[in-house]
């Protein structure tokens, strides 16, 4: 329960701390770097993707040793390679 509190508190905090810096260089006139740095920061981590599940959780996803089963499977068999290089002189369309 305490680590729900401290966690709430932390991100109410926050949060404040971010509104200040915003309106502060919307409405203020002597709003400075710290101000602009703190609003970057937090509209930065509003990017970072938080609802993401682990591997292990998710449904329907392969398994690292499923992965490397695939991996050697391929690599055994002869896969689709390139062309060649043209050998030099030669052109690359019809002449």
């Amino acid at each position: 329960m305490v680590g729900r509190i401290v966690r709430w508190g932390a991100v109410l905090g926050l949060g404040a701390i971010w509104w200040w810096a915003v309106l502060r260089l919307a409405l203020g006139e002597d709003a400075g770097v710290l101000e602009g740095a703190v609003a970057a920061g937090g509209w930065g981590l509003s990017l970072l993707p938080v609802h993401c599940v682990p591997k292990t959780r998710t449904a329907g996803a392969v398994g690292a040793e499923r992965w490397v089963a695939a991996w050697r499977a391929g690599s055994a068999r002869s896969a689709t390679t390139a062309s060649p290089h043209p050998r030099s002189g030669a052109g690359s369309g019809p002449s």
